[in-house]
């Protein structure tokens, strides 16, 4: 596809979701998300409490570009929405971010980041690690702008499962990316500068996220698509404010 697209040209290039049969089954949860797991990235080992996600490789398209600086975040006012375990809150500490902020709807996510990001990272002259639970940007405090904001959102179009785990972990929906998009705008969240990065692959309504971000002012653009030859092509967005792509 061409990754210069924008607007119309980028919805019209954009793939519909796959057939709903074909999305719960690529998405079927596996029976340890209410067990004590572990996770290894990068050299660094990183326990999985209960109920905490377990990045797969998705996640790890932002883990290594924020870590090699295809993200950058050296210097600047980081936001990791959905921060899970902590794993690309790590990243940008070793990168020398500004501030970090690890932002996540499960307390229990953001405690698990706080304690990965103490041990892994540890304090750093000019780096300032600020854990933030709540509903999307709700725990940030009041004036908070960011710089980068990066998000994995569980937007899986077909419910998989009734375990409300599952669903905050995987398939919440296309909603999910408007409120975020809404609250980036109407908070004035994002520097004017600023990018928010977002995966989201056809086993999500893509043309409905990008139209979404577009109806709140953000511009699109597609940095990078993977292909997983099973029908999945999960694409990495960057939407600026404005007309500036």
């Amino acid at each position: 596809m061409d990754t210069q697209a924008t607007g119309p040209d980028l919805l019209r290039q954009l793939p519909p979701p796959l057939p709903a049969e074909r999305i719960v089954a690529l998405n079927q949860p596996k029976g340890d998300l209410h067990t004590t797991r572990a996770y290894e990235w990068n050299g660094l080992t990183f326990d999985v409490p209960p109920g905490v996600f377990l990045p797969g490789a998705t996640s790890r398209m932002i883990h290594e570009r924020i870590l090699d600086g295809r993200i950058e975040t050296r210097g600047l006012r980081y936001g990791a929405m959905g921060a899970g375990l902590g794993v690309e809150a790590v990243a940008a500490g070793v990168r020398g971010a500004r501030e970090i902020y690890a932002m996540d709807v499960h307390t229990t996510s953001v405690a698990t980041a706080a304690r990965h990001y103490a041990r892994l990272v540890g304090p750093r002259d000019g780096t300032a690690f600020l854990p933030a639970a709540g509903d999307l940007f709700d725990g940030l405090p009041p004036g908070t702008r960011l710089d980068v904001v990066t998000f994995n959102p569980p937007a899986v179009s077909q419910v998989v499962s009734e375990d409300p785990d599952v669903v905050r972990n995987t398939c919440v929906g296309a909603p999910l990316l408007a409120r975020f998009f809404g609250q980036l705008a109407e908070r004035e969240l994002l520097a004017p500068d600023g990018v928010a990065y977002v995966i989201a692959s056809n086993t999500a309504d893509l043309r409905r996220i990008v139209q979404d971000a577009q109806d709140h002012g953000f511009t699109p653009r597609v940095v990078s698509v993977r292909d997983w030859r099973d029908g999945v092509l999960t694409f990495l967005f960057a939407f600026t404010r404005g007309g500036r792509a």
